[in-house]
């Protein structure tokens, strides 16, 4: 049985690529080295924890690979291409923070599930594809692959286009036992990668998967509700959440009850592509067990300000 409090930290895949000329491997693997270093922190400061991540890019690189090669291989199917990732970024996330771990001279071992995750067959989301994959592109170049491979295509949060693929919603982390098991025996666990391999169950009852990404937030929210979590955490780009952000009434904010949250998303202060599903999935894992009288908590921050933000200094923490 735990002793400590339990995180689930959602880093997510665009964390892993600083700009366009630093998508590599090796680069992406630097990006882990640093982000590991937050993380381990909050590991040497008495917290059990679960990495979650994200994979929008880089389950798009392996589609486009997968386009180019389609005369010499057989083509990649989308819930085979969410596994890939979980097992690449997984290793990058396993390796870096053992080793430091390691070097902090903590002995505890981290380990990397492959993780499902079971949507509805008849997720309205199948027939509105909106999760964008792969890297950003000018429109010229979006269009063009429009019409050559029919993409679905949106504009990003004002970064360039991209291909867009169905997210259906999360309504079950089929593996959340052996990764309790594995924190009751003292693992760091990194699961649930790219939101879970969706999958759905069949009329037999076997799990049968589809073509299809979810939401790496709104998987951490479910994932961290199943295990009973005290604290979802979500960084990002900005140490804080803002209202009015980019005006001259922009505003930091240190702490949002959840009305005052629900509130803010009806006013649209939040953007769709950045900072609303954030806030949505942390809202999800707030109040999910109102009835329990739980204290579940979600904090917004970036990851350099990790620590600080647990010591209240900065970050936008979420409560009922």
């Amino acid at each position: 049985m735990r002793t400590k409090p339990l995180a689930v930290v959602a880093v997510g895949g665009n964390a892993l690529i600083r700009d366009n000329d630093h998508v590599a491997i090796p680069d992406q693997y630097d990006a882990v080295v640093e982000s590991v270093q937050h993380i381990a922190e909050m590991i040497e400061a008495g917290w059990d924890l679960v990495l979650t991540h994200g994979n929008g890019p880089q389950v798009g690189f392996i589609l486009r690979r997968s386009e180019l090669a389609a005369e010499e291989v057989c083509p990649v199917p989308l819930d085979y291409a969410v596994g890939d990732t979980q097992g690449a970024i997984g290793y990058m996330f396993q390796k870096a923070l053992d080793n430091e771990l390691r070097r902090r001279g903590i002995h505890k071992p981290v380990a990397t599930i492959v993780t499902q995750t079971r949507v509805s067959p008849i997720d309205p989301a199948f027939a509105n594809p909106t999760k964008p994959v792969g890297a950003f592109l000018d429109e010229a170049t979006a269009r063009a692959r429009q019409q050559q491979l029919g993409w679905t295509l949106m504009e990003d949060a004002g970064r360039g286009w991209r291909r867009t693929v169905p997210s259906p919603e999360p309504l079950e982390i089929l593996e959340s036992a052996v990764i309790e098991n594995l924190l009751n025996q003292g693992c760091v666990v990194i699961a649930c990668g790219g939101g879970g391999i969706p999958v759905v169950s069949n009329a037999a009852n076997e799990l049968v998967g589809v073509e299809a990404v979810i939401d790496k937030d709104l998987a951490s929210a479910l994932l961290a509700k199943q295990l009973q979590a005290d604290l979802l955490l979500i960084p990002t780009g900005v140490e804080q959440v803002a209202i009015n952000f980019g005006t001259p009434e922009q505003r930091w904010l240190n702490h949002l009850s959840v009305s005052e949250a629900q509130e803010l998303i009806q006013q649209g202060q939040f953007g769709a592509g950045s900072m609303l599903p954030k806030v949505e999935a942390i809202l999800r894992f707030v109040t999910h067990d109102e009835s329990q009288k739980r204290s579940g908590k979600g904090l917004i921050t970036s990851g350099p300000a990790i620590k600080r933000a647990l010591m209240r200094e900065t970050g936008t923490w979420i409560t009922r």
